[in-house]
């Protein structure tokens, strides 16, 4: 009985360990599944919201954000990537920079742009996904990839992945 009991703890503690190290990601702008801003769309201002994230990962070297409506075959409206494994956040209105001073980088959006792109779906009410993922290394990329590109690129490289969802309409 006694060997048991120490097993069974031993086994919560490591489920209750690695449920606490799941990377999050958030957002003061909206919730997850909950409406996005107006002025995050396309035509209604265009300005990116704010995302943070926490419980990064151990061996985090850097992290990709890749922001896409699944209701339009995947349209990409964001590539950030090499983003500083010790930044966890990104502010509202992110500039559009291909290249930063820290070695974050941005790639070409659907609207054939460089940074973010708002959500215009043409009709209903579309969701638009952002994904972080935590990877072990830096990407061998230049500005302005593309995501097919990044995702070559990150494979086999990401520790720990974390999503967020919010809905947008006309």
């Amino acid at each position: 009985m006694k060997y048991f009991m120490c097993i069974l703890v031993l086994t919560l503690s490591l489920v209750i360990c690695s449920q606490a190290s799941a990377l999050t990601l958030k957002s003061r702008d909206f919730a997850d599944g909950e409406k996005l801003p107006l002025k995050t769309g396309y035509e209604k201002g265009n300005i990116s919201p704010v995302i943070e994230w926490e419980d990064i990962p151990e061996n985090t070297a850097s992290f990709v954000l890749i922001m896409d409506d699944p209701d339009a075959s995947g349209w990409v409206h964001w590539l950030i990537y090499n983003i500083p494994a010790s930044v966890n956040s990104l502010r509202d209105d992110f500039p559009r920079d291909e290249k930063f001073k820290d070695g974050t980088m941005q790639g070409v959006n659907s609207f054939n742009k460089v940074g973010y792109g708002g959500p215009c779906p043409p009709r209903g009410t579309h969701r638009y996904v952002f994904k972080l993922f935590a990877l072990d290394t830096l990407l061998e990329l230049e500005p302005k990839a593309q995501k097919s590109d990044l995702l070559k690129a990150i494979k086999g490289h990401i520790i720990q992945e974390a999503t967020l969802t919010g809905k947008f309409s006309k």
